[in-house]
């Protein structure tokens, strides 16, 4: 593959402040790919919290940096030594670090990548820009398919992880949960299960509740909505720390697990779904920005509660 690459990439310099910016690319490997980027998504969640500041110290983490991990391309070329993507394909990239001093957390928002071909996922023709919400996906699976776990009976948040939560639920055979969502805006109920605001939920029996708001102050909400023995599950990110009062989680024995960060398995298993019919990622995707208009486009999905899901399109970007 050619060497002296470079590609132009959302950077976030600094808490608040994001630029496009051209960057050197790492020169690829014998197994890597080179992926000219067609759409990637701005999470609201991680990506959020990139930006304002707010993340916790992980590894990897600081300033200035690309984010972005749920990015769709095309190959362009291959390594000597990879057989398993083709040039043209269409693949699914879950963020790369590929930037040289620039950081790669994760490393997705660029209009060219350099990838381990291992990491790249192909996926339909016909999947086109949906595709960007397939690690979304993984995560509300990663959530369902954990050792011993139960469906949901009450999703907490119905933003996009909590509408495909809903959905593959569904899926895979569960019952309609209901779904709690303060937004009015963000009540639409006409995927097959009930969307209320919780104060309009009288029922204080939910066996399994999962949490996608990200409110680290749910936990007091919920425990009081558990039968006997019930679970819930934390499947969001929080920040603050959180607590809750004893005696309401020990008179209902609850339990509580966290749902951590989706594996390739669980990737495969949602592409699977979709593909299969099972799961439709339709009319998710609310706002398109081109990628030039970055800066508009994370404003805007941070800030306009009618966008469910904002994404950058680089077909057109210079």
């Amino acid at each position: 593959m050619a060497q002296g690459l470079d590609t132009l990439a959302v950077v976030i310099e600094g808490p608040e402040r994001l630029a496009l910016n051209r960057l050197s690319l790492q020169s690829p490997a014998s197994d890597d790919v080179l992926v000219d980027v067609e759409w990637s998504g701005i999470s609201t969640g991680t990506e959020r919290l990139l930006w304002s500041g707010r993340m916790p110290n992980f590894p990897g983490m600081g300033y200035p940096l690309v984010p972005g991990y749920e990015s769709v391309g095309r190959v362009r070329a291959v390594g000597s030594k990879v057989s398993s993507h083709r040039v043209g394909d269409r693949v699914f990239v879950p963020g790369a670090r590929c930037f040289g001093e620039v950081r790669g957390l994760f490393g997705g928002a660029a209009s060219q990548l350099v990838v381990p071909a291992q990491r790249v996922l192909g996926i339909d023709e016909s999947l086109a820009e949906r595709g960007v919400l397939l690690a979304l996906a993984a995560t509300a699976y990663h959530a369902l398919a954990a050792s011993g776990a139960r469906p949901p009976d009450l999703i907490v948040g119905h933003g996009v992880l909590g509408r495909l939560l809903a959905r593959l639920t569904l899926a895979m055979g569960g019952d309609a949960p209901t779904v709690w969502e303060r937004d009015a805006r963000r009540r639409d109920d006409s995927a097959g299960y009930l969307v209320v605001a919780p104060e309009d939920d009288t029922r204080r029996d939910y066996r399994s509740i999962y949490d996608v708001s990200g409110d680290a102050h749910i936990l007091d909400a919920a425990i009081a909505r558990l039968a006997m023995g019930g679970e819930v599950v934390l499947a969001g990110f929080y920040v603050e720390p959180l607590s809750f009062v004893f005696a309401p989680a020990f008179m209902r024995e609850a339990r509580i697990r966290i749902a951590a960060e989706w594996k390739d398995s669980d990737l495969h298993a949602v592409l699977e779904h979709v593909q299969s019919g099972r799961l439709s990622l339709d009319g998710l995707i609310t706002h398109r920005h081109d990628a030039d208009a970055a800066g508009t486009a994370y404003r805007q999905a941070f800030g306009d509660a009618d966008c469910l899901k904002m994404i950058l399109d680089w077909r057109y970007t210079a």
